[in-house]
């Protein structure tokens, strides 16, 4: 595994502050930038799209969104919070896709929460995962399950923090985005991506397109994706014209199926 080999590059990881008590950890969208050599998904579906994983942040506990795309990335990630003073860690994995949940050993001793399918998938996958057959190297060994599991929609208490947990099938069928009613702002995973949204199951196309109406009807202010251009993000994220854009978009991919 290269992250315990030593090859890994995190000299572009970069933390970035979108929110008062949020942080973003930052890496890719750079070119000619390689996280490690030869052909492999963190290089060719992440770095090269930019990725970011998120903490939210209450006195001294954190709830981590995803846990990025290597136990590099992972431990980097932890061992500045700690410095930051943080000491209790709350896991949520926005889907099971490998780039989001790579670096959750790390992360091991902490409760590890995502929806009931993600938990599914993961599991189905197990193996193919920890030996790289079923994606491609890097291999994730040993690969971490949720050790809580929620369907529809659950509410943390992060300290004096409000933090929902919303189901929703947009991207992939598991996906669960945060929405922080105080600040309203949507921490959206991968249902929203600027620039190029990846479609892997278009047979839910009219799913997405009723989900992605359920984030808009929260009226956010603000929207964090997963995959966006690292100056917005710090900026504050985007607006809700990312929903009204990315639901455009499925709506010109169905008119293709007969036109």
């Amino acid at each position: 595994h290269p992250d315990r080999g030593g090859m890994t590059d995190l000299s572009h990881l970069r933390t970035l502050r979108p929110a008062p008590n949020v942080l973003a950890f930052y890496d890719g969208r750079v070119p000619g930038q390689r996280f490690i050599p030869g052909a492999n998904w963190v290089d060719d579906g992440a770095i090269s799209l930019g990725v970011a994983s998120y903490a939210i942040l209450d006195g001294d506990q954190a709830l981590i969104y995803d846990t990025h795309v290597s136990l590099a990335h992972a431990r980097a990630i932890r061992a500045e919070l700690e410095a930051m003073g943080i000491r209790r860690f709350t896991v949520v994995l926005s889907h099971w896709h490998l780039d989001h949940v790579a670096g959750t050993e790390v992360f091991a001793d902490c409760p590890v929460i995502a929806c009931q399918r993600t938990h599914d998938h993961l599991s189905q996958h197990r193996a193919g995962i920890e030996d790289a057959s079923f994606h491609g190297l890097p291999a994730i060994k040993p690969l971490i399950l949720p050790t809580q599991t929620f369907s529809g929609e659950m509410t943390l208490m992060l300290g004096q923090t409000e933090v929902r947990l919303i189901e929703a099938n947009i991207h992939s069928d598991d996906a669960c985005v945060l929405w922080l009613p105080a600040q309203r702002l949507l921490l959206a995973g991968d249902t929203l991506e600027d620039t190029v949204t990846y479609v892997g199951e278009p047979e839910a196309f009219e799913i997405h397109l009723a989900d992605l109406a359920r984030l808009a009807a929260l009226q956010p202010l603000h929207i964090l994706p997963n995959h966006g251009e690292a100056a917005r993000i710090a900026a504050g994220g985007y607006g809700p014209g990312l929903i009204t854009a990315t639901a455009g978009y499925i709506r010109h991919l169905i008119r293709c199926r007969d036109d």
